[in-house]
């Protein structure tokens, strides 16, 4: 089992991102938790109707929510928003970090990559995702979200306030991308990622990324429905207030 941590700078960027990703994380069995880093008081709807739309995404993906407790649009990659990301990184033990793509038109994006990539220097598997406003991409690994695209537009879907104020915030779009880059990858729906570094030990029986056809959670490990029950309690219990949690 692994522990994914998948780290965006605004309420549905990770959902837009890797949200179908994190759903297969979850089928097959690991523990995923989604650090935003802001509040995104500058988007649309206010910041109580934000929080409340990213906790029930959260639900809907099966992963606990950490808030990074930066504002909107003021980000750096700083001292203090590295250490909130290394915190986070130290409480889960990360195996595998998503996080932006850094060349992207918006600057809390750019912060949230540059931030990431160096509190996560030294974790082996971290991988950029993109989004709508990503500059330029041109993805390697690509997961097969073929099982989960639904999981990911319903977490999407959470986010009402931008799918309704947003040209950005797309479903329909989303799936269309997902789609797009299927056919690069030569399956059905597939979502993309630029590996920052990327070590695939071959000495193990997981590899570092779900693949299409590995099963549902526990399936492959031989752990039960109780003992991933057990894992979850226990993973929540390391992160006090999980949900509602501010670093």
């Amino acid at each position: 089992m692994r522990s994914v941590l998948a780290v965006g700078a605004h309420p549905d960027d990770i959902e837009l991102g890797c949200g179908g990703t994190l759903a297969a994380h979850r089928a097959a069995g690991d523990a995923v938790t989604m650090l935003v880093l802001t509040g995104g008081q500058n988007g649309p709807g206010s910041v109580q109707v934000r929080a409340r739309e990213q906790e029930r995404a959260a639900d809907r993906l099966g992963a606990v929510l950490v808030w990074g407790g930066q504002v909107d649009c003021a980000m750096s990659a700083d001292p203090a928003v590295i250490t909130v990301i290394e915190n986070v990184l130290k409480v889960v033990g990360a195996d595998v970090v998503y996080t932006h793509a850094p060349d992207d038109s918006h600057q809390d994006h750019r912060a949230t990559a540059a931030a990431t990539l160096s509190a996560a220097r030294h974790r082996s598997a971290v991988l950029y995702y993109a989004g709508p406003s990503t500059v330029r991409f041109e993805p390697t690994v690509f997961v097969d979200i073929s099982e989960h695209l639904e999981a990911k537009l319903a977490a999407l879907a959470c986010h009402e306030s931008q799918v309704d104020g947003s040209s950005m915030v797309d479903p329909e779009a989303a799936a269309a991308t997902a789609r797009h880059f299927g056919a690069l990858a030569r399956i059905r729906y597939a979502e993309p990622f630029v590996p920052a570094r990327f070590v695939w030990d071959l000495g193990t029986a997981v590899v570092p990324l779900p693949r299409h056809g590995s099963g549902r959670a526990g399936s492959e490990s031989g752990e039960s429905r109780s003992d991933q029950a057990q894992h979850d309690e226990s993973r929540t219990a390391l992160v006090p207030g999980a949900r509602h949690q501010s670093w």
